[in-house]
């Protein structure tokens, strides 16, 4: 029997601690994690290499570098879905959402999640965005 090759999912977060709980949480569900803490470190790693899927956040260095992120993965791999996974809802009363044709064109990412979602509910969305 071949062995399948496990999906490789990239999180940027500058938040060490839930960069750390997301890692092992995704780990748990059986894929490879690529991480980084900063755009630059994210944007190095894109250089090298495709992932499957990308978790970023949204307010890291400066309040869009999630989407700034978002479009430097998209021109280099179009394929690749993108979650962003923020808490600026909660934090700012702003809200973003990707479920009209208008926001997926300038927000670039194929999924918006607030922050705290529950583990079960995130592996059930990555595997409708990787097909699986």
């Amino acid at each position: 029997m071949l062995k399948k090759e496990k999906k490789t999912i990239l999180i940027v977060d500058d938040d060490f601690d839930y960069l750390f709980q997301m890692k092992s949480a995704i780990q748990d569900m059986g894929f490879e994690v690529i991480q980084a803490e900063t755009q630059k470190e994210a944007e190095s790693i894109i250089e090298r290499t495709r992932p499957d899927l990308a978790i970023l956040d949204l307010m890291m260095e400066s309040h869009d570098t999630g989407f700034i992120l978002c479009h430097k993965i998209k021109n280099k791999y179009p394929e690749v879905p993108i979650i962003i996974a923020s808490a600026v809802t909660a934090e700012t009363g702003m809200i973003f959402d990707v479920n009209t044709q208008e926001d997926q064109d300038w927000i670039k990412a194929d999924l918006f999640l607030d922050k705290g979602i529950r583990l079960d509910q995130l592996h059930k969305e990555i595997n409708k965005l990787l097909k699986l």
